[in-house]
């Protein structure tokens, strides 16, 4: 009779219940607390998502915060990978964000790999020095494993602000993460980075470049604290396009400002937003220069973000209700900017949207309070099709009853043309419900 290897089969049984329990997810709220799935998530669930050649990744539990989920997550490069970024603007970030900032910013040594480790349930934010300790302790212990340069190994932090990071934690967990890597462990990956999400989010595109097809795929986090200057989100994009690292930085920067800059659940911006975008340059397609292909890589990715940054919002604390909101006609970008932003933070009309209320007199106090350019005669409101006010009065044709109807659906759009130029900005936001206020009461117990 063979032999049995009790050890490795134990190593295999452990995996497989590591999969499982990351497939259960969690939060950053005790697991006790049962948290239902937004109505608003993808009917589908998780996406199926192309294997991305020159990526690997795993999870793991740490207990950085709670015992039992899954709260960190390593990802593995292949060598020549070009990486780019874009982060929040808050002059508290957190440590993490400066140092993937300072790392992107440095020279790249020639052909090396790199690596991103995420952890959930503490920010690593408004930590003094002892912030900057643990990140070079959690990078440098996993610069050791993989054997990449620590100047190649970005780390990501997201949950409590002002607690030490117990790195530690997750020191200790990296020779597993290493072991466990698996390039079709994505949606694990997605599942390890959620804190207070009710979905692990993913989104794809494929673009047929010159010799051959290029692959590009995506997982975010976020719920809460999501405004403009990205959010409270941490989101990682892969593709095996080769493309140079200034033009993949030059293509992201360009695709930020109408995607995960235009969306806001509750106008807070967070000290940890962090989107890192890695081209490993495996596909069989010829470089991305310019070009049609390149505008087509353009275009998918472009793709790929707004379909993340939407995802974020349906999954807005508490939300039910997934608005977009059009303004046109403005009399200047900023203008349009200022009125969009003003209709989606206002707590009135994100209230009166929860209540299914077509209270249009709060989006004329948003208007109104914006500071944007605008006229009592010029402004038309319209919800949908339906022409709600216009020429300063409300509209002939507007029916209530119609009105609230329409407020009944899970996706709504707002439309406000300010007659007074040619600019326009699109937003997307979700209604208030009590159910925000339940989970920030209770984010730390």
């Amino acid at each position: 009779m063979a032999k049995t290897d009790w050890k490795a089969e134990a190593k295999a049984l452990k995996k497989k219940l590591k999969k499982a329990e990351a497939k259960l997810g969690g939060g950053d709220i005790a697991p006790a607390k049962v948290k239902a799935v937004s109505p608003l998530a993808p009917k589908g669930g998780f996406p199926k998502l192309p294997d991305i050649a020159g990526v690997e990744f795993s999870a793991a539990e740490a207990g950085i915060r709670y015992a039992g989920r899954t709260d960190v997550t390593l990802i593995r490069l292949a060598p020549g990978t070009s990486v780019a970024g874009a982060f929040t603007r808050s002059s508290t970030r957190s440590a993490s964000v400066l140092d993937c900032q300072e790392k992107l910013a440095a020279p790249v040594p020639r052909g090396a790999g790199a690596a991103i480790i995420v952890n959930s349930g503490n920010s690593n934010a408004f930590t003094g020095k002892a912030g900057m300790v643990s990140v070079a302790e959690v990078t440098g212990a996993v610069a050791a494993a993989l054997e990449v340069p620590a100047s190649r190994v970005f780390s990501s932090s997201t949950g409590v602000i002002g607690e030490p990071l117990p790195h530690d934690r997750i020191v200790a967990k990296v020779a597993e993460l290493r072991d466990d890597l698996d390039p079709k462990g994505i949606e694990m990956a997605a599942r390890a980075i959620m804190t207070t999400d009710t979905f692990p989010k993913g989104a794809s595109a494929i673009v047929q470049g010159e010799g051959g097809e290029i692959r590009i795929c995506g997982i975010a986090k976020g719920s809460g604290m999501i405004a403009p200057d990205m959010a409270t989100m941490l989101v990682y994009i892969f593709t095996d396009a080769k493309i140079a690292p200034k033009r993949l930085q030059t293509m992201l920067s360009r695709q930020m400002d109408d995607t995960f800059n235009a969306i806001t659940v509750d106008s807070d911006t967070s000290t940890s937003d962090s989107l890192l975008l890695a081209a490993t340059g495996q596909s069989t397609a010829a470089e991305v220069k310019t070009g049609p292909v390149a505008k087509a890589f353009e275009d998918a990715l472009r793709g790929v973000m707004l379909d993340l940054a939407q995802q974020v919002v349906k999954d807005g604390e508490g939300a039910t209700k997934f608005v977009e909101i059009r303004v046109t006609r403005a009399a200047s970008p900023e203008d349009a900017n200022r009125v969009a932003m003003a209709i989606a933070n206002s707590p009135l009309v994100k209230t009166a949207i929860a209540g299914e209320d077509p209270n249009w007199g709060r989006i004329v106090m948003a208007v109104g309070k914006s500071g944007a350019a605008a006229d009592r005669d010029k402004l038309k409101i319209s919800l949908g099709d339906m022409v709600l006010a216009e020429k300063g009065w409300r509209s002939r044709s507007y029916s209530e009853e119609d009105a609230a109807a329409y407020m009944k659906g899970e996706e709504l759009v707002l439309s406000v043309d300010l007659g007074m130029g040619r600019a326009a900005r699109t937003v997307w936001t979700c209604d208030l419900t009590h159910r925000y206020i339940d989970i920030n009461a209770d984010y730390r117990s």
